[in-house]
């Protein structure tokens, strides 16, 4: 399975595409269906090709941004629209905006209502400010919900985006952002959300990021059908039984026991916009979550987030920052570190910034043991870092360059063996 995101202003057609594709409906409420307007994330799917594409259809209205990055945030790739007959649009820059902070890299470009008007100008202009973007030069269709005009194109280009997705990792550790919480009578509370990387199987132990209580899988749906195991990438729906089930919502986040650091406090890298613009006040975007955050700048692009409420961060990881109410266009930011040292002596802040100036959010376990001289390999690896030895004592890991040498016999301290 393969799962994208809708994104694009509101009324330009994403609802309507995506039912003429797979000839679902998204809109999930009659409230959306009488309005033609979508109010909240839908899900359907269809099988293009080799590939079963799975659409997490997000509302394009400027009031509803927080609900296209929780649709967004957690899924690899795009099918962008824009339509005809109304050009580029001031949420067809946000969602833009969104999607390069998330760093996205694979898109399709569906130009609607060609029926209405001449989709060549409107195509040419959105092309090229995709182009601009993390979702580079991507594929271009004209189609129409309404003819069918195009339709047997995009899905060509579909599948062939398809094709050209990341292999995910289904070993990894188990991050399930939750986009939807509902109860079922007789089965108790079931959760639902796009599975990034790693496995879920029934009967399988997973905690909250808030909390140490454990819940068990009871039960396993990936598009309607029931299954004992899924694999990222996937749409899921989780049956969970345990403590505090019935309180899940969107927002919060599953994950595999004892493998992830609640991050209170981290070190980030902001593209979009120099740090020093930024409000003290903003809202972190990852996956389903936004979490307000209090914005310390250190180097000209990082900057400290003290976040209201702790997440399972791992180095690398992509967010978006927005300010409440949008007065501004959203960025980027890369989580650097997780657990950051404390910037309580003068100038640590200086200091700080020049040693965040040289990381790059990718893992790299020799210059993270350089940094920390000391750290539990189950930590290093909660942070998003391979370990990159056998530990010194225990589940310790020490930088080589700060273990003591050896004491050979001769030096101080030891006796010279006699002859010698």
């Amino acid at each position: 399975m393969r799962v994208l995101a809708t994104a694009g202003h509101v009324d330009h057609g994403k609802s309507a595409l995506v039912r003429a594709l797979t000839g679902m409906e998204p809109d999930r409420y009659e409230e959306e269906r009488r309005r033609g307007l979508t109010l909240d994330l839908g899900f359907v799917w269809t099988r293009v090709g080799e590939e079963t594409l799975a659409f997490v259809d997000v509302p394009g209205h400027e009031r509803f941004v927080p609900t296209m990055l929780a649709g967004a945030g957690p899924v690899p790739a795009v099918l962008f629209v824009v339509a005809a007959d109304q050009g580029w649009q001031r949420q067809s820059a946000e969602h833009l905006a969104v999607l390069d902070a998330l760093g996205v890299r694979h898109a399709v470009l569906a130009v609607t209502r060609s029926d209405l008007a001449d989709p060549g100008p409107v195509r040419a202009d959105a092309v090229e400010r995709l182009a601009a973007t993390s979702l580079g030069k991507a594929p271009a269709v004209a189609v129409s919900a309404v003819t069918g005009a195009g339709l047997d194109d995009l899905r060509a280009e579909l599948a062939a985006m398809a094709g050209r997705l990341p292999v995910p990792d289904t070993g990894a550790d188990v991050r399930l952002w939750l986009d939807r919480a509902f109860t079922v009578r007789g089965h108790g509370t079931v959760v639902t959300g796009t599975l990034g990387t790693g496995t879920l199987r029934v009967g399988d132990r997973l905690v909250t990021g808030d909390g140490p209580a454990v819940l068990r899988v009871r039960g396993l749906q990936s598009l309607h059908e029931e299954r004992t195991a899924v694999g990222a990438v996937a749409r899921v729906a989780v049956n969970v039984h345990g403590p505090g089930a019935d309180s899940l919502r969107r927002g919060q986040v599953l994950l595999t026991p004892d493998r992830w650091l609640r991050a209170e406090v981290t070190d980030v890298r902001v593209t979009g916009e120099p740090v020093a613009d930024l409000p003290r006040s903003v809202t972190l975007h990852i996956g389903t979550a936004a979490v307000p955050v209090a914005v310390r700048p250190l180097g000209p692009d990082t900057a400290r987030l003290t976040l209201r409420r702790g997440l399972p961060l791992r180095a690398g990881d992509r967010a978006v920052l927005r300010e409440s109410g949008g007065g501004r266009l959203p960025c980027g930011v890369t989580v650097l570190d997780v657990r950051p040292p404390g910037l309580a002596r003068r100038g640590a802040g200086r200091a700080r910034a020049a040693e965040l100036d040289i990381m790059t959010g990718r893992p790299d376990a020799a210059a993270e043991l350089r940094r920390r001289k000391l750290v539990r390999r189950a930590d290093l690896r909660a942070m998003g870092v391979p370990a990159p030895g056998d530990p010194v004592a225990g589940d310790w890991l020490a930088d080589p360059a700060r273990r003591a040498p050896p004491r050979w016999p001769g030096s101080a301290g030891h006796r010279r063996p006699s002859g010698a």
